[in-house]
């Protein structure tokens, strides 16, 4: 709130001041201190008047209209008025003696009521200058008093009575306080019914506590409202809104409370609105706010939310405290007065009143102040200060313009500042003014008046310097008009808007309007116009060529328009009434034409005056003389997009792709990163034309075929044609026609249209465009005419279709009168044609709708003439022509009509045909039935139903052999056809069970039948098949006996199975039985060991199992069976390893040494005696471990090292053949050799090979498997025996036991097997390992 001025008269210091503002205009305050005057100021501070009276001013006040101000003075009897029309003062004598204490003004007549200290009354009429003393009308002073609007008077008194009079002064009500009454007040209450029409209620404050409200019908039951007593004293009160009463206290407190019947004196708000205290309030019912004053504050409220604080005014340099408030009728202005003798005044409302050109605006600051902005270009704003208060406001791009009633006042906007240029009077009260450069029109009364600003400026002739708009012989009124760069543009009350263009002074275009023109609004270069007509409804007008546009949902409350002033948003415009803008766009070219559309709607604050739209942001003004930029809803975009939710810039895209806004888009476009919302802008391009951004869009998503197909078009410049296109590129084929059409190619709508297949327009176009055409879409639309069933129609245009030139499109032309004659009827033309016809495929065709319409022997033969053989026959099959389907059978492929044919046959009796026929339908069932029930060829029959798995099949067989008595091949087929039940009666009955059980021990059979089986056997006592039934059906316990009680003659047998059931079972009592029969326990024979280790395997306890081994490998070994003692630790210690456990070091080390034994013969037969030798002495160092052949091993590992030139190691091991209880033992051959290398030893020796140790490198001999260096195992390699090296290394496939890959591929190529496992080896399966680590890990583990 902006203070207008301070009076601060020497003369009041110290003292209050009684002051008043003139009523209804507010031009006028009248004040006065303890200086025996009053001075008249008027709204700018300037004092107009004084008058001096012979004392203090005791009272004054305005009457109703503000003409008549009356003044009451102490030591005078005369009432002192002050005409503010002449600005004379006139005294008046009230004919009354006694000293006057009060005065007041009626509200509706001419009525001044004065009051005296002893109690009378003077009621003076101003209209007929009559006075009416009424004497007595109190006993005591009069102190306070109101008119009601029906010329009711109250009066209070120090004689504490209420008084209610008529204008003649006659009493008609009295009634008795019970403090002395003040601030008496006439008002209206609401009653249960509804709210009173009149006045009809008296309010007063009682000895400053009590608010006392009484109905002047019944005074005598008044309503007393107390308050807390914290309040402090009533200060002051005013009734608002609808029976609201709001009361300020001398604490600082303010409340509102209601007069409802029902909620009479309930505080509806209160608050402290001040510290200390609270010295008036005022209410301004035109602004709808409350103002209270106290603290050196003042606080204003709005009525309508009285939580909300509209303004506060701090006055710090008031030390002495404020005093009373009061607004002018109109809510502009509000006066205060203070305790040390001030008064200040503030703007609490401006006249909202302001102008923009281009970029520049201008608006009132204050009553006569000016400012001149522009924020866009960012100079810096001018306050104009202007000699009256203004009605209307206009800017130019150098001038300001100011004025009212018919005067206007022109500044130039200098660099150096504001100079006051003139002031013209025009011809009538001035509506509104426009400037631009160098001229202004101002419109009055209809009229406009066009004139240069300086006239100094320009050398034009006189005739330029003003005209008179409209001419005289024109008889209509000019309701609007605006001023661009080049034009005067007006519309009338005829509707005709005239655009005069200014530099050939002349009028250049104008345009015809069913009904008046209101307003008008051009755009800043003046080829577009937005115009409001007499209905409210907004148009878009373009005047280049002459068409106008209405404006979609355009609200009858808009109050104006503006246009955005930023030069990249071309067609942009707003429309704003008082609570919202509606942000327009004018799309001019798109494919549909030029339209305007609604973009979105901005709510504004209240009593914001748009002035200026740039770039999304509006500058409006408002009531306190200041500006705001408010941002357009429809412009979210302009503002930061970083971490916007999708949601919202989905909504942002769309309010670009609106305003053609197409940069912004595609930055939008690029964070959402979304397929849709590219193809979204992409279509915004085309819709609008831009065809390069559109290429650039579709670039962007990768839309190929859509980017080549634009490049191709987007040089065109015949805009019907390209609008076309684009028009057909987004689905609008309708449009597109058009424009095609319109366009300079009109044949591109029939190529469209034929691309469509939409034949009937194409036809329509082709008739016109390309006649030639005719046949070839004439073919065209019979096929899509077929397809939907108009044979009629389909004929007809097949057979428009023949051109005679065209071979290959009048065989399908033909075709299709074929097909066509034959479904309208007309066979025998269908027919001829079809067969005269090259293609197969129309045989076909013809042929199916032949048998549709039951014409079988007209469809076969077009189908056997067209070899569809399959066809054929089974039409002929319909027909009951077996002569012409024996015929065609050699080509038929299809089961069904074999099976048709042979069914035919056997019920002819020809079963020879009829098996052939069924064996090619594949029907071997029947082939079974015929073999055995027609050609008694059983044999035959059994290989089928071998061969094909056949149940039905079987079952016939079993029952041919049950008729033959061949019991057990009914039996195998009775199984085979899942007849178990039957299967297994004829077994029992003729004691065929092991055949039964037999076969069905190859089958998925049920555990019931097993058990049958079972127990069939164990009442026969045969004791083995009842265990291995038992143990098919997954009875152990039962199956375990039977098992042991098998006679010696089954023992081994049994005892396998015995252990597998265990193995299943794993139950621990059936093995602790079974190790007791195997230990012996029972019949005190133990059992061969290898059954122990069998059953250990089966129960997967691999260490016993180990154990078993070891001891069955030294069985085994000492019997000299070594091959299987290998396998045994072999096959125990892959078992060992896959589970994970650790293999004892005496079986891996009689695994070695065995292998070794078996190596030898290897080496050996391949002529390789040294390593040969070599493992023979291994195995001569270990000999105790082959007992039975000591001496033949001891002989061949002397004759190995002799053959090798290992002459003292054959020498040692002869010498120990001579012991005498091997000597005698030796063989006749070799005795003799072995003494004489005895008698003369040989101790040369070929010195054995180092290579290093794999896990330290250490040098040793290559066959030693213990290094001395890291006393680690070596492994060995399975194919010499000797130590594994690093470097040379593989694993056998199937036993991953190591070896040396060069020595190991050496051997495969004499061996095929592994020589550790025995399985099939070829030289291709190894690989070199050249990382051998993870080997060492595990055998160091």
């Amino acid at each position: 709130m902006k203070r207008v001025f301070s009076l601060l008269e020497k003369t009041w210091l110290g003292s209050p001041i009684l002051f008043t503002w003139q009523k209804s205009s507010g031009n006028y305050l009248a004040a006065t201190g303890a200086d025996h005057t009053v001075k008249i100021f008027d709204r700018h501070g300037q004092k107009k008047s004084e008058i001096n009276l012979p004392g203090n001013c005791v009272a004054m006040d305005w009457d109703k209209d503000g003409d008549i101000l009356a003044v009451i003075a102490e030591k005078s009897s005369s009432i002192y008025l002050w005409d503010a029309n002449t600005n004379k003062t006139s005294q008046l004598d009230s004919g009354i003696r006694d000293q006057m204490s009060f005065l007041l003004w009626a509200k509706t007549g001419s009525f001044l009521a004065v009051g005296t200290i002893k109690g009378n009354l003077l009621i003076y009429n101003h209209q007929t200058s009559r006075k009416i003393p009424v004497l007595g009308k109190h006993t005591k002073r009069i102190t306070c008093g109101c008119w009601s609007t029906e010329n009711l008077l109250a009066l209070g008194g120090e004689d504490k009575i209420i008084t209610v009079s008529n204008q003649e002064g006659d009493t008609i009500r009295q009634t008795s306080m019970r403090s002395e009454p003040s601030h008496i007040q006439f008002a209206t209450i609401k009653t249960n019914d509804q709210s009173a029409a009149t006045e009809n209620t008296i309010s007063a404050v009682i000895g400053k506590k009590i608010l006392c409200i009484f109905n002047i019908n019944d005074p005598d039951c008044p309503i007393d409202v107390e308050f807390q007593q914290h309040y402090g004293s009533i200060v002051c009160y005013s009734w608002f809104g609808d029976g609201y009463i709001m009361i300020g206290f001398s604490r600082g407190i303010f409340v509102a409370i209601s007069t409802y019947f029902q909620e009479i004196g309930h505080e509806v708000f209160q608050t402290r609105n001040h510290k200390d205290n609270l010295t008036s309030i005022a209410i301004s019912q035109t602004l709808n706010k409350a103002a209270t004053c106290g603290d050196n504050c003042i606080k204003i409220h709005d009525l309508a939310e009285l939580k909300d604080m509209y303004a506060i005014v701090n006055l710090d340099d008031e030390n002495k405290g404020l005093g009373t408030l009061s607004w002018t009728d109109d809510g502009q202005l509000l006066a205060l007065s203070t305790q040390r003798g001030s008064l200040h005044v503030f703007l609490t409302k401006l006249p909202i009143l302001g102008a923009a050109c281009s970029t520049r605006i201008a608006y009132l600051t204050s009553l006569l102040e000016v400012t001149v902005a522009n924020l866009v270009e960012g100079e810096t704003p001018i306050t104009v200060s202007v000699d009256v208060e203004p009605n209307f406001i206009a800017v130019g791009l150098y001038h300001l313009a100011v004025g009212m009633n018919n005067r206007a006042w022109f500044y130039v906007l200098g660099e150096n500042g504001v100079k006051k240029l003139k002031d013209v009077e025009y011809l009538g009260t001035v509506a509104s003014i426009c400037l631009h450069s160098d001229y202004a029109s101002a419109l009055f009364e209809g009229k406009v008046q066009l004139h240069l600003i300086e006239s100094e400026i320009s050398n034009a002739q006189e005739e330029r310097e003003t005209r008179l708009f409209p001419a005289v012989d024109d008889k209509c009124r000019i309701l609007c008009h605006a001023l661009t760069g080049d034009f005067l543009i007006y519309g009338t009350d005829t509707g005709v808007i005239q655009y005069f263009y200014i530099e050939d002074w002349q009028y250049v275009n104008d345009y015809r309007h069913p009904v008046g023109v209101k307003k008008i609004f051009p755009d800043p270069n003046g080829t577009k116009l937005i115009f409001i007509d007499e209905k409210s409804d907004g148009f878009v007008y373009c005047p280049v060529n002459d068409a106008t546009y209405e404006i979609p949902d355009f609200s009858p409350t808009i109050k104006g328009v503006l246009w955005e002033n930023w030069p990249m948003d071309k067609g942009v415009f707003i429309a704003y009434d008082d609570d919202k803008v509606y942000t327009y766009v004018f799309h001019k070219d798109t494919i549909q034409g030029s339209k305007v559309i609604l973009a979105g709607s901005t709510k504004v604050p209240f009593s914001h005056k748009p002035l200026l739209l740039y770039n999304g942001e509006l500058t409006c003004q408002t009531e306190s003389g200041k500006i705001n930029s408010i941002f357009l809803s429809t412009h979210g975009f302009l503002h930061s997009l970083k971490d916007k939710p999708p949601n919202e810039l989905r909504q942002m895209l769309a309010q670009t792709l609106m305003l053609k806004r197409f940069a912004d888009a595609w930055d939008i476009c690029k964070i959402l990163n979304d397929h849709a919302a590219w193809n979204d802008l992409a279509k915004a391009c085309l819709h609008h034309m831009e065809v390069e951004f559109a290429i650039r869009v579709y670039r962007a998503i990768g839309n190929v075929g859509i980017v080549m197909s634009l490049e191709e078009i987007k040089g065109i410049e015949d805009y019907n044609l390209l609008a076309g296109h684009l028009a057909m590129f987004m689905n609008d084929f309708n449009l597109a026609q058009d424009l095609y059409l319109a366009s300079s190619c009109p044949v591109a709508a029939l190529e469209m249209r034929r691309d469509l297949q939409h034949w009937d327009s194409a036809l329509q176009l082709a008739k016109r465009l390309a006649p030639e055409q005719i046949p070839f879409i004439s073919k065209e639309y019979a096929i899509q005419l077929e397809f939907t069933g108009d044979y009629v129609n389909a004929l007809a245009h097949y057979e428009k279709g023949i051109t005679g030139e065209n071979k290959e499109h009048d065989e399908v032309c033909l075709a299709g009168v074929a097909q066509m004659s034959i479904r309208m009827g007309d066979i025998r033309r269908g027919v001829n044609q079809a067969l005269k016809h090259p293609s197969r495929v129309l045989k076909r065709d013809c042929g199916a709708i032949l048998e549709n319409m039951k014409q079988f022997s007209e469809a076969a033969q077009l189908y056997e003439k067209g070899q569809y053989y399959d066809k054929a026959a089974s039409v002929y099959i319909r027909c009951k022509n077996w002569a012409k389907v024996g015929e065609l059978l050699p080509h038929v492929s299809s089961p069904k009509i074999h099976l048709q044919y042979a069914k035919a046959k056997e019920a002819d009796g020809r079963y020879k045909e009829a098996v052939l026929a069924y064996e090619n339908a594949k029907q071997w069932n029947s082939v079974i039935r015929i073999y055995l029930d027609h050609l008694n060829n059983p044999e035959k029959a059994v290989s089928i139903v071998r061969e094909t798995q056949s149940l039905d099949g079987a079952k016939m067989v079993a029952r041919f052999f049950l008729q033959l008595g061949d019991y057990g091949s009914a039996i195998q087929f009775l199984v085979m056809s899942k007849c178990n039940n039957e299967a297994f009666t004829l077994a029992q009955q003729h004691n065929k069970m092991e055949i039964y059980a037999d076969i069905i021990g190859s089958e998925d059979t049920t555990n019931e039948d097993y058990q049958s089986i079972a127990l069939y056997f164990e009442g026969e006592k045969r004791h083995f098949q009842a265990g291995k039934f038992f143990l098919l059906c997954g009875q152990y316990s039962r199956a375990l006996k039977h098992f042991l009680k098998c006679p010696s003659s089954e023992d081994n047998m049994a005892i396998e199975m015995a252990i597998e059931t265990v193995g299943q079972a794993k139950d621990e009592l059936l093995t602790s039985q079974l190790i007791d029969h195997l230990m012996g326990e029972s019949d005190g024979l133990p059992k061969d060991a290898k059954y122990l280790f069998r059953l250990y395997m089966a129960l997967k306890q691999y260490r016993e199992a180990a154990r078993t081994a070891i001891i069955i490998a030294r069985e085994e070994q000492s019997a000299g069976n070594y091959r299987n003692a290998h396998d045994v630790l072999f096959s125990m210690y892959a078992e060992l390893k896959s589970q994970k456990i650790k293999i004892p070091s005496e079986m891996a080390t009689n695994l070695m040494i065995l292998h070794s034994y078996i190596l030898v013969k290897i080496h050996v037969k391949n002529g390789d005696h040294m390593k040969g030798a070599r493992m023979l002495i291994r195995v001569a160092n270990n000999i105790s471990k082959f007992p039975s052949h000591i001496v033949p091993i001891l002989t061949s590992t002397v004759i190995e090292c002799h053959r090798a030139g290992l002459k003292n190691s054959a020498f040692s091991f002869a010498a120990m053949l001579m012991r005498p209880e091997y000597r005698n033992k030796i063989d006749a051959k070799y005795k003799k050799k072995i003494e004489a290398m005895v008698r003369r030893p040989d101790t040369s020796e070929t010195e054995e090979a180092t290579t290093p140790c794999p896990y330290c490198e250490f040098l040793l001999p290559e066959c030693e498997l213990l290094c001395p260096g890291c006393k680690n195992n070596i492994p060995y390699c399975i194919a010499t025996g000797r130590h594994m090296l690093k470097n040379d290394w593989t694993v056998c496939p199937h036993c991953d036991f190591p070896a040396l890959y060069s020595e190991f591929k050496t051997m495969l190529n004499h061996e095929s097997t592994c020589p550790m496992c025995s399985e099939r080896l070829d030289s291709d399966q190894l690989k070199n390992i050249s990382d051998s680590t993870k080997y060492l890990r595990t055998e160091m583990e």
